[in-house]
């Protein structure tokens, strides 16, 4: 299984950071399978999708397939912290990001599509920040009903679950705690607009309210997605 350090910067900041320098230190960091950098679309993707105040500015996806190089990436002056640094266009401080490391469940959608190094699409990042009453019965109904519903989503090509772990770091961010995350992925916002559109979405909210009993919010974000894949499958 796959472990994720999700980035994420507050609505406003931190300042823009040079892509191509960003992906050029990550390209030599050793065991990253992939970067995903997400950014906040431009255009409204439905009427209940739209950008609100607490949208990131900026999240980014560190893929390891090992847990082991992704805490040599975390160490103080690691490579995480080294790309970070040389592709801010201002001073980079704490308070640029919070961080969180988690685990990945990847599912294949009937249209999955694998995408090439500097690619774009549209997704759909969720959080569940918790905490849950029971969080084993949470996650154990989440995962037998809600990705049978969100798999038949039209025009999907990606599905991940994200559930969160202890990890070292030495990145001066502090840690975020979501209990989970998810993410779809379409080919653009259009697409995405017409999934939520679609009666499968009315399905997923039913679910939703079948959910056992969590406190916390349960944000959504459109986001532009541009992939940089290193090594790995």
């Amino acid at each position: 299984m796959q472990v994720c350090l999700f980035l994420t910067a507050a609505s406003g900041g931190p300042p823009p950071l040079d892509l191509r320098a960003l992906m050029h230190v990550a390209g030599e960091t050793e065991g990253l399978c992939q970067l995903v950098v997400h950014e906040p679309v431009a255009e409204p993707v439905g009427p209940d999708a739209a950008r609100d105040s607490t949208t990131p500015s900026c999240m980014l996806q560190w893929y390891f397939d090992d847990l082991a190089a992704l805490e040599r990436a975390l160490e103080p002056e690691g490579m995480v912290h080294r790309a970070l640094r040389r592709s801010a266009l201002a001073k980079l401080d704490r308070h640029a990001f919070s961080q969180q490391v988690m685990a990945v469940r990847k599912l294949a959608p009937p249209q999955a599509m694998p995408m090439n190094d500097r690619a774009q699409r549209c997704t759909y990042m969720v959080a569940y920040e918790g905490p849950a009453h029971d969080f084993g019965a949470w996650l154990g109904h989440y995962l037998a009903h809600h990705p049978p519903l969100m798999l038949q989503l039209p025009a999907l090509r990606e599905l991940e679950i994200y559930t969160r772990m202890d990890c070292c770091s030495g990145l001066p961010f502090a840690h975020a705690n979501a209990m989970q995350r998810n993410k779809v992925v379409f080919d653009d916002a259009r697409s995405l607009a017409h999934a939520l559109a679609s009666p499968v979405r009315d399905a997923m909210r039913r679910d939703f309210h079948a959910l056992p009993p969590y406190r916390g919010a349960t944000p959504h974000y459109p986001m532009r997605s541009i992939y940089g894949k290193f090594a790995g499958p």
